[in-house]
């Protein structure tokens, strides 16, 4: 079979809100895996995979194994996989690229795929409007933040993060608030629009998937979450779909 769809999921967030939900979850998510390795030829893994990551220089956290095992057997078959860190797992470093072979991008993006261009990331700090989390982040992802949280011990430093991260989840896990993260999107994407046309503006971390022709010329597509939806998308053929997994 010939290899030439093009697969996006986002926010699995595995690891929250206990070990029993999130591994259901990762089994799930591996049957999904299972069912579309036949006519992957890329898998972007658009942020907040994890609920919380952080990489120590001997130290990772423990856990998603099925996950890794079967991102490695992908990438060995020469499925590319792309992994796109979110707000919850931004303090990768090499870990993946070196046991799992897969291209870790930081940032929001253009890429063209078979004559199609797509505005792809995770989509958070993106648009008006978040400015104490925009302040927030950028404390987080700088080297003097990263340096410092690497000394506390490994237990106790993930034990934070987590219980941070999952305070953060249920704190955000409201209707409102999701349909305004999407409006934000949605207005970040016109207006970049103005600047760089592209086909598709894709994103996740709303937790809402979304499908809207903004006008003849592009497309908006949020990629939902694993925790509700089993949402992802699909580029095939130059036509991108919104998709459920059942």
């Amino acid at each position: 079979m010939i290899k030439d769809k093009i697969y996006f999921a986002s926010d699995f967030h595995l690891g929250s809100p206990n070990f029993q939900a999130s591994l259901n979850r990762e089994k799930k998510i591996i049957r999904w895996l299972n069912t579309i390795e036949k006519d992957a030829k890329s898998i972007y893994l658009m942020g907040d995979i994890f609920d919380f990551w952080f990489e120590y220089k001997k130290v990772v956290p423990k856990g998603f194994v099925r996950l890794f095992g079967k991102i490695a057997e992908l990438t060995d078959k020469g499925i590319d996989i792309i992994f796109f860190t979110g707000n919850h797992d931004m303090w990768v470093s090499d870990y993946f690229q070196k046991e799992l072979g897969i291209s870790v991008i930081k940032k929001e993006c253009i890429v063209s795929i078979s004559g199609v261009k797509l505005f792809i990331g995770h989509g958070d700090g993106l648009g008006n409007g978040d400015n104490k989390y925009k302040i927030l982040k950028n404390i987080f992802k700088s080297k003097v933040c990263n340096w410092l949280f690497s000394r506390i011990h490994p237990n106790l430093g993930l034990l934070i993060g987590q219980k941070w991260s999952l305070s953060s989840s249920k704190s955000q896990n409201n209707q409102n608030i999701n349909k305004l993260k999407n409006n934000q999107l949605i207005n970040y994407s016109k207006q970049q629009q103005k600047l760089n046309k592209v086909d598709y503006y894709i994103f996740g971390h709303t937790h809402s998937p979304l499908e809207i022709d903004i006008d003849s010329e592009y497309k908006y597509v949020n990629l939902g979450d694993w925790i509700n939806y089993n949402t992802y998308a699909v580029l095939y053929q130059k036509s991108l779909k919104l998709k459920t997994f059942k």
